[in-house]
């Protein structure tokens, strides 16, 4: 396109043909004066507040749509230009509330922002607020429409740019304003996208004060795309289920595969934390995000492997103790950095947690399989089981350039209480491993201790074993459990028995050294002091004993470290968790790493994965790399801001999985596949078009106000 010539305030500039004079203005660090006009809209010219005077043209013309032309000789700061300018803004202030100070918007006006700019106005119309109150009962968004100063672009975003059309201008009794159209914005359709509160320059259309503030101190990124900041990994939600939507599954598999080597585990365990940052909860439950990743990996075709970096091999070498998610994590991505790895584990199979912790009628043992195996192609890796290492530091004198620790916690916890001792009473590590190993064996009656998701687990394996009546006791109300929503349900539809807010008291001795039962009593109140240290108010008179032959403490694990540092030689804190400085994971020994459980004490999968890839960067830097482990697995993805219209939108209910009936999945457990099905075909789809695509908010042009255009002016 070619160039024109033109003069503004006296300096001369070259702009592209068919560019308005604001634009060329803007972009050549002279400001003019704007409010109705957006980057992202179509202009219209209705604000008045960008006029200005063209030599040889009588008036003044309207820069943002009028434009360039050679030769043209532009003053934007005219007598006739300014006057008009403060006359557009005294009657945008005539219906706008004279309460700057006291505004939530305040400092963030682009109204009050131009008052500043074009001075002091006089004010001298007479003051006629629009009279409507604040609309406080629509979901995420809050309407403040007596703040409008009818510029017009949230009508124009949500019709141009997303093509949804929920707002609208109408006459109200004599008086143009925004409305809804329809009772509410569900009824109108509307997509809860935000666009109308991004470009909204007054506040009059914004999010709920407790939204608003969750954005406070975060980037445009973090803030606008809650899910993909609350997944520990970062992986990039909106971009997959967009994939999805479209029906391009291997690509969407290929987005997840860009953070983490076991997106399939992940599928069907993560604790999803992403689900719990979710905007669409505002409007009634969460995205299923975690079954929605799964479907797209079971639908790859290993495209992504063609994208995949592998470097040159360094001649460095690196030791990893611990062969579950996040040790085998580092070890992937330090061999495909071209280092020689060498993974030691302490069991016969390597998976850690991912194998002995989690039940397979949960996680499908060819899938574990299936994904390990993959990892140990990624590069030069040597696996070393049933080997355990008891000094770390010895690595480095047997050679090993870098040594990455990724115990787990294998070793369960007992209770400090009366009847710990007895026969029947087990641990949940232990148990859970045998039960893998097919050697686990428990009563009738089992108590469990517990109310996170191994205990949930526990109880499930009971069950399966052939327990008749199963009890579950923990200090948590139910909806403080940190058990899942959906690992509690599916724990009451096998038959078990919750009691919530009990502490316990001892474990009863039926006279021959085996369990008899558990005394447990309720609770009014807990808390944990700052050294984790609990403090129970216990209710009075509420003892009950809940009869068992098996007891199980699912009450915490530990890593099975010694607790002498002088054993393991490294700096160990709060007992025997290994001290780390930073997200890096330095150790007290130069060249010794680690992270995961055994420094954080048990986390989820995806934080160990999300721990290790912030280790491989700095082990890499140390042995002489760059760090840089980002890899773009799936192809370019165009993000349409055109979503349109889906009748019903704020009322489609979230999909859920297809999980195998009890008694089914109890009797056939081994046989019948995992008890969680995941998706079909339908599900999925229905599923992803409830995506709010809050990533589209970061396409609109931010804010800006008078002061940023003069900074950008000047660094020209």
């Amino acid at each position: 396109m070619a160039n024109v010539n033109l003069i503004i305030d006296g300096k001369q500039i070259s702009a592209p043909e068919g560019q308005t004079i604001l634009n060329a203005a803007l972009d050549n660090g002279i400001y003019i004066p704007h409010l109705c006009s957006h980057e992202n809209l179509h202009p219209t010219g209705s604000c008045r507040m960008c006029v200005v005077e063209q030599q040889g043209v009588e008036g003044v013309v309207t820069s943002c749509i009028t434009k360039v032309q050679e030769g043209m000789v532009i003053n934007t700061k005219g007598e006739t230009a300014e006057a008009i300018r403060k006359l557009s803004c005294d009657f945008m202030f005539k219906t706008h509330p004279a309460e700057c100070t006291g505004c939530p918007k305040f400092g963030k006006c682009q109204l009050q922002s131009l008052s500043q700019y074009v001075g002091d106005t006089g004010r001298k119309l007479k003051a006629n607020t629009i009279s409507v109150k604040a609309d406080e009962t629509n979901p995420i968004i809050l309407h403040e429409m007596y703040r409008c100063i009818l510029c017009g672009r949230c009508v124009r975003v949500c019709e141009e740019v997303r093509g949804v059309g929920a707002i609208k201008f109408e006459k109200v009794d004599g008086r143009e304003r925004v409305v809804i159209d329809g009772d509410s914005l569900k009824d109108a359709n509307c997509r809860f996208c935000t666009a109308c509160v991004e470009v909204c320059p007054t506040g009059s259309i914004r999010e709920h004060k407790e939204l608003a503030e969750k954005l406070i101190g975060k980037t445009r990124e973090e803030g606008f795309v809650p899910c993909r900041y609350g997944c520990p990994a970062h992986i990039d939600v909106p971009r997959y289920i967009r994939f999805i939507k479209e029906g391009n599954y291997p690509a969407a598999s290929a987005v997840v595969r860009e953070k983490v080597p076991f997106p399939h585990s992940l599928g069907y365990i993560c604790v999803h934390n992403c689900e719990m940052e979710c905007k669409h909860q505002e409007l009634n439950e969460a995205i299923s995000i975690r079954n929605l990743k799964r479907y797209a990996v079971e639908h790859d075709d290993d495209s992504w492997k063609a994208n995949t970096f592998h470097k040159s091999p360094t001649g460095k070498k690196a030791a990893i103790i611990g062969g579950g998610p996040t040790g085998l994590t580092a070890a992937y991505y330090l061999a495909k950095l071209g280092h020689s790895v060498t993974v030691f584990d302490a069991g016969e199979k390597l998976g850690g947690q991912l194998r002995y912790g989690i039940p397979g009628y949960r996680l499908p043992r060819e899938v574990l399989d299936r994904e390990i195996e993959e990892i140990l192609a990624a590069g030069d890796i040597t696996v070393k089981t049933q080997t355990r290492i008891e000094n770390a530091p010895k690595l480095l004198e047997e050679g090993y350039d870098v040594v990455f620790v990724a115990l787990g916690t294998h070793s369960g916890s007992k209770l400090p209480m009366k009847g710990n001792d007895l026969k029947g009473v087990q641990v949940n590590a232990a148990f859970l491993r045998e039960f893998e190993e097919g050697c686990a064996s428990v009563g009738k009656k089992v108590v469990v201790l517990g109310g996170g998701n191994v205990a949930i687990d526990c109880a499930g394996a009971a069950k399966r074993l052939g327990a008749e009546e199963i009890h579950m006791a923990c200090l948590e109300a139910y909806d403080a459990m940190t058990a899942s929503d959906e690992e509690r349900a599916w724990a009451l539809e096998e038959g078990v028995v919750l009691h919530n807010k009990k502490t316990f008291l001892e474990i009863l001795d039926d006279g021959n050294g085996n369990v008899d039962g558990v005394k447990i009593q309720g609770i009014k109140s807990f808390y944990f002091d700052e050294n984790r240290k609990s403090h129970l108010e216990l209710e009075e008179g509420s003892e009950e004993v809940l009869p068992a032959d098996t007891v199980i403490f699912a009450v915490g694990q530990r890593p099975e470290i010694s607790m002498d540092p002088a054993d393991f030689g490294l700096e160990l804190t709060h007992g025997n968790y290994i001290a780390t400085h930073g997200d890096s994971g330095e150790t007290s020994v130069p060249g010794v790493f680690a992270a995961g459980d055994a420094v954080t004490g048990t986390q989820s999968v995806i934080k160990g994965i999300a721990f290790a890839r912030e280790a491989v960067i700095a082990m890499d830097r140390y042995l002489g790399g760059d760090g840089d482990i980002e890899e773009k697995l799936a192809p370019d993805q165009v993000r349409d801001p055109h979503i349109g219209v889906i009748e019903g939108f704020g009322d489609l209910k979230r999909e859920e999985p297809i999980v195998v009936p009890v008694p089914e999945r109890i009797v056939n457990y081994k046989t019948c596949g995992p008890m969680d099905q995941g998706f079909d075909d339908e599900r999925a789809a229905r599923e992803a078009r409830r995506c709010l695509q809050c990533d589209l908010r970061c396409d609109l042009a931010p804010q800006k106000f008078w002061g940023d255009y003069a900074k950008s002016g000047e660094e020209a």
